[in-house]
């Protein structure tokens, strides 16, 4: 999935290692924790092994995006070969079980905006499947072992099955859209001129009090 962002983000842009590790995290929310450098570099020279990226000129050692006491590696500019936006336009179109998990999908959705439409239902309604499958789980759960539980846990069950149950109608939401032809709709701006109220679940991984 890291490879598959990357990629996708090098076509829009030539980016060094910092640039492309800030770009992630914007790009994929709550998946963000597992984005280190750590994982980026060995991700890059994989990418760089395979064909789909290469190197391109170096950024100047003072520029102000690279943070002191990076290391060479970190002002190497990197961009997309064409045998990379293949492999991009391969990854996109995948819409197998892979892409229904909390991290594929989050990720794959991150990029449904170059998704077609036929792709974008197929990923929308597998993870919808899976949530149901969630949901029911926690529900068999909650419905034969609830007077076993100690309260605490008893409160996690239903914290997740509230979210599987949140996330469903989203996803239901965004489904009736794609059929219509429709995008998804913007949140309203409130009244008194605050931030709209989301009612939209949160990405995977990642609970509404967690917002900011």
């Amino acid at each position: 999935m890291l490879e598959f962002a990357i990629l996708g983000l090098l076509q829009e842009a030539p980016m060094h290692g910092y640039e492309l590790r800030k770009e992630l995290a914007a790009k994929l929310g709550a998946i963000r924790a597992a984005i280190s450098y750590g994982t980026l570099y060995p991700t890059l020279r994989r990418l760089q092994a395979a064909g789909w990226i290469t190197e391109a000129t170096e950024t100047p050692a003072t520029a102000p995006e690279v943070p002191a006491l990076t290391s060479r590696r970190g002002r190497v500019v990197y961009k997309i070969t064409a045998e990379g936006k293949e492999r991009f336009a391969q990854l996109i179109a995948q819409a197998g079980p892979e892409t229904y998990d909390d991290t594929g999908f989050g990720v794959h959705f991150a990029f449904f905006a170059r998704t077609d439409q036929a792709t974008r239902l197929r990923i929308l309604e597998g993870r919808r499947r899976k949530i149901e499958e969630r949901r029911e789980g926690l529900r068999d759960v909650l419905g034969r072992a609830a007077e076993r539980l100690d309260a605490y846990t008893l409160e996690l069950q239903r914290h997740g099955l509230d979210a599987c149950e949140r996330e469903v109608r989203w996803l239901e939401e965004l489904i009736a859209n794609e059929r219509s032809g429709r995008a998804p709709t913007a949140p309203v701006t409130g009244t008194d001129g605050g931030r709209p109220e989301d009612n939209s679940p949160p990405p995977p991984g990642e609970s509404r009090k967690e917002r900011p």
